[in-house]
């Protein structure tokens, strides 16, 4: 692979870190995660109509800019270096690939056009709290019981009865990330009875009856979720039940958006080991600066390291899918080792609220409940690559532990 960028790509990154350094600082992320969206509108407007962020990986054809993940991938690495809130990961990195895959040309024809705009924003909603196993990257996503199912749990789906091939969903979802703020939800819900239970994808307005949404207070502000609860409220279907595998389209897309989250996490991480670095050229001890120390400048060192080798794993999984999850993996221990050191090297200074360092080690202790834990992605790409097969008489079992 040729891991050069192109000239594009580079001007996609300088461009968003210069206007996130202008607008995008500690203090306007502590007032955009206190409105009541979440994020600031504003900003997301200029990231919208500016940069077209929201459709860098939206065909042309729905007006997007036709990029691939590579591009999407260094917006997210500039975001996760400002902490920026905003609907960027749910929307274009969640939602849209999955209504590409699955809507019919009609549901993709009124949709993508909006969330490339910036004018739709949207949320994937799935029972449990469980991402991680819904998409895939802890689990197999068949056979974990994270949707519920059977004759009760999780979503529940049946059809309205009124002939115009409506559906009601009967259910709620936990840590619904942007849940509260959303425009439309891609609901995961159960159909077809407790006999022929199939999960399916539905497509829920956020005006719809029924429909009840509640901001959850979060140990990372940056990251809102909300809990979303459906009584008997009206549903499309996002495609067409036409025994398309769901349950694949959700595990190809947690892989691409593993890839994404990665570089994300690694833009965090680098934001972290930056601020510290620069904390420690101009702190004094004993009449010099603490960064002159060698056993700081071993523990800065390793950091380095750390974020590079991530940042190394993360781009090569923009370019091969296949390797996001061990990415993510990579990226979530970096950031949470280097949140961490970052507040031990600012001292007494980075244990206050009023220090921006409990900001990253918020963000990496929450991204890793959210699409972690790092030692069960690690398992489960161990698995499916079968390192842990046992031996029978018949031959190696794939993915069995030994």
């Amino acid at each position: 692979m040729d891991a050069a960028f192109t000239a594009e790509q580079d001007e996609i990154r300088r461009t968003l870190r210069d206007l996130l350094t202008k607008h995008g600082g500690p203090g306007e992320v502590r007032a955009a995660v206190r409105t009541t969206e979440g994020h600031d509108p504003a900003l997301w407007h200029r990231l919208a109509q500016e940069l077209g962020l929201p459709g860098l990986a939206v065909a042309e054809e729905y007006g997007g800019a036709g990029c691939t993940a590579t591009e999407l991938a260094l917006a997210c690495e500039e975001t996760g270096r400002a902490l920026l809130p905003s609907p960027l990961l749910a929307t274009a990195v969640l939602a849209a690939p999955l209504i590409t895959a699955l809507g019919t040309p009609e549901q993709r024809a009124e949709l993508l056009p909006r969330i490339a705009d910036g004018t739709l924003t949207a949320a994937l909603a799935v029972p449990g709290g469980s991402m991680a196993a819904a998409l895939g990257l802890t689990a197999d996503n068949r056979a974990a019981a994270w949707a519920g199912g059977g004759r009760a749990g999780g979503i529940q789906a049946h059809p309205d009865g009124g002939g115009g091939g409506g559906w009601r969903l009967y259910g709620e979802a936990d840590r619904v990330l942007d849940g509260h703020s959303a425009g439309l939800l891609l609901v995961a819900a159960h159909a077809g009875g407790y006999p022929r239970s199939r999960t399916l994808l539905f497509l829920v307005s956020a005006e719809a009856e029924g429909l009840a949404r509640t901001r959850l207070t979060s140990m990372d502000e940056t990251r809102p979720l909300a809990r979303i609860e459906l009584r008997d409220a009206p549903a499309r279907l996002l495609g067409a039940d036409d025994g398309t595998d769901v349950c694949g389209v959700l595990a190809d897309t947690g892989s691409r958006a593993a890839a994404v989250l990665a570089a994300e996490a690694v833009g965090a991480a680098a934001g972290a080991l930056e601020r510290t670095v620069a904390y420690v050229k101009e702190r004094e001890q004993f009449g010099r600066a603490i960064g002159s120390f060698q056993a700081v400048k071993h523990r800065l060192a390793d950091l380095y390291v750390r974020v590079e080798a991530a940042r190394s794993a993360a781009y090569y999984a923009a370019w091969d899918p296949a390797a996001g999850p061990l990415a993510l993996a990579q990226a979530l221990e970096a950031a949470r080792i280097v949140a961490g050191e970052a507040v031990q090297l600012h001292g007494g200074i980075g244990f206050t609220w009023e220090h921006e360092a409990h900001l990253y080690v918020k963000r990496a202790a929450a991204d890793e409940l959210l699409f972690g834990p790092v030692h069960r992605l690690r398992d489960h790409a161990a698995g499916r690559a079968g390192l842990f097969g046992a031996v029978t008489a018949d031959g190696p079992v794939r993915g069995v532990a030994v």
